[in-house]
């Protein structure tokens, strides 16, 4: 395998757009690192910047110790798994895996032991003489895998290769994806707009926006400790509750004095003095806004205006005056709509935010 670096690689289109600002980072060697961010964010622009696929405007591109700006993309080592399969339609299964080993004057016998050795692997042994039109999503997606496992590259690349299956399928297919990496040791990039898919998948995830890096570390480290407002807000679902206030000195405990004058404590919140009346953004996960039992202690009530139960937990979407609010509850005793709920605020799990620029405090 190989370790992927991007030194500053920027990516300008003639018309002066940047779709890349400046993207430095290593994927390491068998790593599974994880490009997510929503629409637009030059995630894919970059992945095709990695495959060759896209002129690279600035910076520097090594697979190991070779610089490969100027490489053509099939002298990379590199295979990518596309959102739309791109498989070839007249070929079987067995003539579409074969394919790139055949222009490579691999011999017949090593294409056949690597087409072999593919298809036990993915299940596509009783697939091979079939052709495209008679695949499922599915098994469409494990061809075009196996596509890119049967050349043994030094780097995968996958940029969205789920987007296209069902819920039930996309599940089955990021493990499946997860235990062909830990198998094979694999260095591979992988591409995608679903954070669940960045947050299972990924050793590392690389959130971007707007063709900027926002942040790079391991999916708990991005959970818990959001360099931004934009990550704390992108990954998680519910998404992460924000607030807007002013912080003031409360009865023991520091409070956010929100616009319409109601002051939410924040227990065991530590801040620096100097702070006080300074504006900032307060996040909060939904698991960490508790409904609190009888005989509790509450911090603040919030109306209950809808409730959605999902099995094995129920998401609540409350208002604090004009502030909408997200919580998990558990699926039994659920109030109903109209009712003022007792909350309060999970110590040790409060998020600041600079209410201008949005770094964390």
């Amino acid at each position: 395998m190989a370790t992927v670096t991007l030194d500053g690689l920027r990516k300008v289109y003639p018309d002066g757009h940047v779709a890349v600002h400046g993207a430095s980072f290593e994927v390491a060697d068998g790593e599974l690192l994880v490009l997510v961010g929503p629409s637009g964010c030059g995630k894919s622009t970059l992945l095709r910047m990695i495959a060759g696929l896209e002129a690279i405007s600035d910076g520097t591109l090594r697979i190991d110790d070779r610089v490969v700006n100027e490489v053509a993309p099939k002298d990379r080592d590199i295979a990518m798994v596309f959102q739309s399969y791109a498989l070839y339609p007249h070929m079987t299964v067995a003539e579409n895996l074969a394919f790139g080993l055949t222009l490579r004057d691999m011999p017949k016998a090593e294409i056949a032991a690597r087409i072999e050795a593919v298809a036990d692997r993915l299940e596509l042994r009783p697939l091979l003489q079939r052709r495209p039109a008679a695949l499922s999503g599915g098994q469409r997606q494990r061809v075009a895998l196996g596509r890119a496992l049967v050349r043994q590259p030094r780097v995968f690349l996958l940029d969205e290769p789920l987007s296209n299956l069902d819920a039930k399928l996309r599940t089955s297919m990021r493990t499946e994806i997860a235990r062909l990496h830990r198998s094979l040791g694999a260095t591979m990039v992988y591409v995608t707009h679903d954070q669940v898919e960045a947050m299972t998948l990924g050793q590392r995830i690389v959130v971007m926006r707007d063709g900027e890096v926002q942040q790079i570390d391991t999916p708990m480290a991005l959970y818990h400790a959001p360099a931004n407002v934009f990550v704390a807000t992108f990954l998680g679902s519910p998404a992460m509750n924000v607030l807007r206030g002013r912080l003031v000195a409360g009865d023991g405990a520091p409070g956010l004095a929100l616009a319409d004058g109601r002051v939410l404590p924040l227990p065991g919140l530590e801040i620096d003095p100097q702070w006080l009346g300074r504006e900032v953004d307060l996040g909060l996960r939904p698991e960490h806004l508790v409904r609190c039992g009888p005989g509790e202690a509450a911090h603040f009530e919030a109306e209950l205006d809808v409730i959605e139960p999902v099995g094995s937990e129920a998401f609540a979407y409350l208002r604090y005056g004009p502030q909408a609010l997200t919580a998990r509850f558990a699926p039994e005793n659920l109030p109903g709509p109209g009712t003022a709920v007792p909350l309060r605020v999970a110590p040790g799990h409060l998020h600041l935010f600079d209410a201008g620029d949005g770094r964390r405090l």
